[in-house]
């Protein structure tokens, strides 16, 4: 952000719009501001927030839950559920006590979801 074009005061207010969890498109109305230059802006927030709250040393004990979720579009000709084209498998880890700790994953297969729940657990 150190060479933006934009100035401190609008990057603030952008920011203000992320945290208040408005899309980019009525931001950027807001704000005047091209769509795809919100849509940069958020993309760095959020690399940030995931960068700050999961290290990756970190790890867990405790009793938790396990789940996976396919991110994507909403609904492509063809397959649903786990065989859908286009899908992001994410898998999360849910503590009893409120922390979640989220990974994207290739596939949902047992191969590739032990290394990361042994990763995490302590």
């Amino acid at each position: 952000m150190k060479n933006s074009k934009l100035s401190k005061h609008k990057i603030k207010k952008i920011l203000k719009c992320f945290s208040e969890d408005l899309p980019a498109s009525k931001t950027a109305k807001l704000l005047d501001i091209n769509r795809n230059t919100i849509n940069r802006y958020f993309n760095v927030f959020r690399l940030s927030l995931f960068q700050a709250l999961e290290p990756e040393n970190i790890k867990i004990s405790g009793a938790f839950e396990l789940d996976e979720s396919y991110f994507g579009a909403k609904r492509v000709r063809g397959k649903r559920g786990r065989g859908a084209a286009g899908k992001t498998p994410v898998f999360g880890l849910l503590q009893r006590d409120g922390n979640v700790h989220v990974t994207v994953v290739e596939n949902c297969s047992r191969d590739s979801l032990l290394p990361v729940i042994q990763g995490k657990i302590l």
